[in-house]
């Protein structure tokens, strides 16, 4: 083993000292000396967030496949060694060679939720790398940045020397080619790499473009500052999900992480268009991975980690088309393993009995459904595709089978939202608990427990909803308020918890969200302010973002309360994401009329995913 970079008296004052000493079961050791370019992947959180992480897996394996790569891994350090790092000058390290991250080519940063973002300068700041892309010369690695908030980088902008739009597996190793070329030409230079790797499909060079503002703050232009420069970047897909690399040899973290299981990625995409999900535009099309493939997957990474549960992975596990028979297959050999199997994101509408027999033959668990809202128009407003009587229907069945515990979680604040789908939360929850006291007492399994969850909407990017304002934090606590005692006022309340998210939180990742570079030296305000770990309830402080907002000058309700034109150009517009602008538009509309549109196995709605030539778009053509 290398030595660590940090001292043993160190490691024995601080919180799990386990997540900086590397060394995990199936880490990859190269020799860093024969290798051309040694790159570190970032995920900016604490360790074992960003083990959970299935992306960082997929990535790191990827690039250690090549020779002439050596991919490691670094994570933010908590609090408390964060402190030490700042005081005695340590340079941030990755964990397998234990090197300073300066050191390397390229820093690769996952971003995958706003509240992060303060993470990813005390990334830089503890790696000793300039903060902005502009300060930074030829002996510093090349700031990547990649993951769903990329599909608006422009908070960042300032920060990051690519941006790679779209999904990893696509084009990172023409990027590693152009690298070691201008690596290897004995004249490298930062910049003209950087100009070259702009003209390749699904790569951003924030500082190659130029915005400019209208009076009132809304942007008039975003154009790139040479000819030979794309005006739009088009999102980078896989069109195959069983033709592309996949880990079969996981990490095995020495400590208990968030999601401390095998992760076996059956499909990606959705065919469903909730109009407030991001992760269903930005990933379409479905395309579903091969039953011979995740069986082969799921046995290799079953002997490798001797972990003792696998998780199917998906936005909507019920929608994979081989469901049944794969978990046919591995109930057999988690059975012999005495491995249970987790099947998250399941549609209440499209459940059996018998596949969650099945799965309960194994491991008994709670189950979790989103119904999203209470009421059954403001289902058919967000475009949920689900009736009351699905609903019912699939927790009888639930219930039936034998479980007892149901989650159900619900957005307040989605456009068009009265008092009444308020209260049809509770009432809905009521009716679930109610049809589980149908069922004769003997074959009760104990009391119900239904846990209902609320958190408060945030319109995002390529979705139909992005033209929506966001709530105040006054409105937002009134409509919990509203809620809690609906909950309170049920014949069954006893059987029903209600909890709801922070709503000072959601305004700030509104404002991130849909954000543009002004807000860059507002994020180094949050950061020198002590900010990090910021989607941390122990550690949010929402007096530090507002007193940054305010000394640079930001109106925040620019960002949250108003309500766009149809014809305002978004910080994100340079992005071509697979769904038009037209189609969003449409769907905005048809959401304010009350109209569902069917999902993409029904009938095709146009979105624009079908130029991908792959996936659900192309199930029935011959």
């Amino acid at each position: 083993m290398n030595h660590l970079a940090l001292s043993d008296e160190i490691l024995l004052n601080i919180e799990k000292p386990a997540r900086y000493i590397g060394n995990e079961v199936n880490m990859v050791v190269k020799d860093p000396a024969k290798v051309d370019i040694r790159a570190v992947f970032c995920f900016p959180d604490v360790y074992e967030i960003g083990m959970s992480h299935l992306g960082m897996q997929i990535l790191t394996h990827m690039f250690n496949q090549r020779e002439d790569v050596y991919c490691e891994r670094v994570f933010s350090p908590w609090p408390d060694l964060h402190k030490i790092m700042k005081e005695r000058q340590i340079p941030l390290f990755a964990l397998e060679t234990q090197d300073p991250i300066r050191d390397f080519d390229w820093l690769l940063i996952t971003i995958q939720y706003e509240m992060c973002y303060p993470n990813i300068l005390q990334i830089l700041d503890l790696g000793q790398i300039p903060l902005k892309s502009r300060d930074r010369d030829e002996s510093d690695p090349i700031v990547i940045g990649g993951g769903p908030c990329t599909y608006n980088p422009e908070p960042l902008a300032d920060f990051f020397d690519i941006f790679y739009i779209g999904e990893g597996e696509t084009v990172y190793d023409a990027l590693l080619d152009l690298y070691k070329e201008h690596k290897n030409s004995g004249a490298y230079s930062r910049k003209d790499f950087l100009r070259e790797a702009s003209r390749i499909p699904g790569i951003y060079v924030p500082s190659l473009y130029e915005v400019n503002y209208h009076e009132d703050g809304t942007i008039a232009s975003f154009l790139p500052l040479y000819e030979d420069v794309p005006q739009t970047i088009q999102r980078q897909v896989v069109e195959d999900m069983s033709d592309v690399v996949y880990p079969n040899k996981p990490l095995v973290p020495f400590l208990q992480i968030t999601q401390d299981r095998v992760t076996l990625e059956i499909q990606r995409g959705c065919i469903r268009g909730c109009r407030f999900c991001q992760a269903g535009m930005i990933y379409r099309p479905l395309r579903e991975r091969s039953l011979d493939y995740l069986m082969e997957k799921a046995k290799n990474m079953l002997e490798s980690t001797g972990q003792e549960e696998i998780s199917l992975s998906s936005l909507s596990s019920s929608d994979y088309s081989h469901l049944e028979e794969l978990l046919d297959c591995l109930i057999e050999e988690c059975n012999s393993r005495h491995v249970n199997i987790s099947l998250p994101s399941l549609r209440i509408d499209n459940f059996s009995l018998d596949v969650m027999s099945k799965v309960q033959d194994v491991k008994k668990s709670s189950l979790t459904f989103a119904p999203e809202a209470g009421s059954q128009r403001l289902r058919d407003v967000i475009n949920k595709g689900l009736t009351e009587e699905d609903i019912l229907t699939g927790a009888g069945l639930a219930f039936e089978g034998g479980w007892q515990k149901v989650k159900l979680y619900f957005m307040l604040g989605q456009p068009t939202e009265t008092v009444e789908d308020m209260r049809a939360i509770a009432e809905l929850a009521e009716k679930i608990a109610r049809r589980y006291y149908e069922i004769p007492k003997e074959q009760r399994n104990g009391k119900c427990q239904i846990t209902v969850s609320t958190s408060f909407f945030v319109p995002k990017p390529f979705t139909p909803f992005q033209w929506s304002p966001i709530y105040t934090k006054e409105d937002f606590l009134d409509r919990a308020h509203i809620v809690n005692e609906a909950v309170k006022s049920q014949k069954n309340r006893k059987s029903i918890r209600y909890n709801w998210h922070e709503a000072d939180v959601t305004l700030i990742e509104g404002i991130l969200a849909r954000g543009d570079r002004r807000l860059c030296d507002a994020l180094i305000r949050v950061y020198e302010k002590g900010g990090i770990f910021a989607a941390w309830s122990d550690y949010y402080d929402d007096g530090m973002w507002q007193e940054a907002f305010a000394e640079t000058g930001l109106d925040t309700d620019f960002y949250t309360v108003r309500e766009r034109t149809k014809d305002e150009i978004f910080p994100w517009d340079f992005i071509d994401a697979g769904v038009t602008k037209q189609f969003l538009l449409r769907e905005w509309e048809r959401a304010q009329a009350e109209e569902v549109t069917p999902n993409c196995r029904q009938k095709c709605a146009g979105c624009g995913a079908m130029k991908y030539k792959g996936g659900v778009c192309y199930e029935n053509t011959h």
